[in-house]
């Protein structure tokens, strides 16, 4: 790479690289979760209606196992306006390429975690049908199995908070 075109890449990079990061940051903080959520939804959802057919009114309990996956999706989407919010496109001021480097690493914890801990809670929320199915009395123990994999999403999420807060 010639001298020029390294200059000419770093003063891009000096003038819009903030910006460009911190809507990576975003970008990842809404998609990875929103995948992991959609996904572990899923796998509650096809195991769920293998129950439901069986005793149609096992929906209501279903249905308590089967949104537990979709939190880590909410938590990116609420870091995602914050950082929305923070970097001026609604409201605040274009973040230096050092600031917007930050709202990145920032976004990295929710993003990570959450995609990964929502997928492993809709498996275990997925397997917690089978009590649902077999001793529905017994289904909070299958949410509280499900809740457990939340405590690693909620950290991910408390982690992002308190960096974009803090910018």
């Amino acid at each position: 790479m010639s001298n020029e075109v390294f200059k000419t890449f770093m003063e891009f990079l000096n003038q819009h690289g903030g910006l460009l990061f911190a809507l990576l940051g975003a970008a990842l903080a809404t998609a990875l979760p929103g995948i992991g959520s959609a996904r572990g939804i899923g796998l509650v959802g096809q195991s769920a209606s293998g129950v439901i057919t069986e005793d149609p009114d096992k929906f209501g309990k279903s249905i308590i196992l089967d949104v537990l996956p979709g939190t880590q999706g909410l938590y990116g989407f609420v870091i995602t306006l914050m950082i929305l919010t923070k970097i001026g496109i609604l409201g605040g001021s274009t973040p230096d390429l050092g600031t917007g480097f930050f709202i990145f690493m920032g976004s990295l914890p929710i993003a990570l975690v959450g995609w990964k801990s929502a997928i492993a809670q809709g498996k275990t929320a997925a397997a917690s049908t089978s009590i649902l199915a077999k001793r529905p009395e017994h289904v909070m123990k299958g949410v509280i199995y499900a809740v457990m994999v939340e405590t690693y999403a909620l950290l991910a999420f408390v982690i992002s908070l308190f960096v974009v807060l803090n910018l």
